[in-house]
């Protein structure tokens, strides 16, 4: 079956496994997904992660994170702009995920960043995803 987002499909991953308590989320490897991870891991959302090199395009391995009560570390997990739709954002129209408390993944032309950063250069771009 032809995957149409796979953005999509790896956020849907990790948030069922982080509400299902596994300690560990396998998605198919990308370079925009590597990058979205990258950001999540340095956001404190996940624990960490590490690809897998496979005979096809390889595995991202992600290691997910709990408070003690053993909640996740991540609430809630959203795409936004899709293929479908894309939504797109000046740099003054970002938006604050749960009053600043969440980040939202903006994809810029200086790279992925959080919605602080992005304001932080002034640049606007596509919102990729939510994360609280």
């Amino acid at each position: 079956m032809a995957l149409t987002d796979p953005i999509a499909d790896m956020l849907t991953i990790i948030r069922n496994a982080s509400f299902a308590k596994k300690d560990v989320a396998e998605v198919k490897n990308s370079i925009l997904s590597e990058n979205i991870l990258k950001i999540l891991k340095q956001e404190s959302f996940i624990a960490n992660y590490k690809l897998i090199k496979n005979d096809k395009q390889g595995i991202l391995r992600v290691y997910l994170k709990y408070m003690k009560n053993g909640t996740p570390a991540m609430l809630g997990l959203k795409r936004v702009s899709r293929p479908g739709l894309r939504v797109y954002k000046k740099a003054d129209e970002l938006p604050k995920v749960y009053g600043g408390l969440g980040v939202a993944v903006i994809s810029t032309s200086k790279g992925l960043l959080t919605d602080n950063d992005a304001r932080e250069k002034k640049v606007g771009g596509e919102v990729i995803c939510y994360a609280w």
